[in-house]
């Protein structure tokens, strides 16, 4: 897909997931999102750019950690997702978040004012991931630290026939390469070819867990990248993805529960 109808279908699409995002990811993400803190290893005062930041489901647990005397930067394609945001920190009256809509590959900040750059999820989703990496490095000052989650290897996410199911119902080439960072040193290699050392990488073997197939659909149709293919599908054509991806993860189904396997890669690297 043309980079820029690629960014197009990423931002529409998640305006369309944003009323369902927190809804179906929250429980469902919080291991990768809770190591990615961790490894940030933020402290009091410091300045935090989370980049992808979708509803702020990692920028408002940054902002209490570097808490009132720091600042929290979070930016996202989605408007939709940056508006939600900012009517939770308004809600709790936190001065020191602030958020605005951005693209990873062209983020407007200054050069070296963060000590730690963050990206949850989101990097599946960008065209040009070495330069929204690059971008990271550069709004780093020297000695910060960024930390980035993405989902592991195909094989060890049982959720993952939902690509090929929607794809042979619309071209929609949401994430041609979804997979591609999970897999072996990919992150390792991308964070060193942006100009990070000290790489480390994190595996985190999980489940997504749901109570019904109404939210095991729900997360990867309406809240997650097919909203925007799957809003233009009718109801026959609903019909069959639902029994298709519900036939797909059967495997997984204990009693009405779903215990879907998933596997999250989380890597930091430090900029000289």
């Amino acid at each position: 897909m043309n980079p820029k109808l690629q960014r197009r279908v990423q931002r529409y699409g998640w305006d369309r997931a944003a009323d369902h995002y927190e809804l179906y990811w929250r429980k469902q993400l919080e291991p990768a999102q809770a190591r990615l803190l961790e490894m940030a290893e933020l402290q009091p005062g410091e300045h935090v750019l989370d980049v992808s930041c979708g509803t702020g489901m990692v920028t408002f647990p940054a902002a209490d950690r570097v808490g009132r005397e720091g600042r929290v930067l979070g930016t996202d394609i989605s408007q939709a997702m940056i508006e939600i945001a900012r009517e939770e920190a308004a809600r709790r009256n936190l001065s020191h978040v602030t958020f605005e809509r951005m693209d990873a590959e062209e983020l407007g900040v200054e050069d070296g004012g963060f000590d730690a750059a963050l990206n949850s999820l989101g990097l599946m989703f960008i065209p040009d991931v070495g330069k929204a990496f690059r971008e990271m490095h550069r709004a780093l000052r020297p000695g910060g630290r960024a930390v980035a989650a993405v989902w592991g290897e195909r094989k060890r996410c049982g959720w993952a026939e939902i690509f090929p199911i929607v794809d042979a119902r619309v071209e929609s080439e949401v994430c041609p390469l979804f997979f591609q960072l999970g897999t072996g040193d990919t992150m390792r290699r991308r964070l060193e070819d942006a100009g990070f050392t000290d790489v480390v990488l994190d595996r985190i073997a999980t489940f997504l867990r749901y109570d019904s197939p109404q939210a095991a659909l729900g997360a990867v149709l309406q809240g997650g990248a097919m909203a925007l293919a799957y809003s233009r599908f009718d109801e026959p054509t609903r019909d069959e993805v639902h029994a298709e991806y519900l036939a797909s993860i059967e495997p997984y189904r204990k009693g009405t529960d779903y215990q879907v396997p998933a596997e999250f890669v989380v890597a930091q690297g430090r900029k000289k």
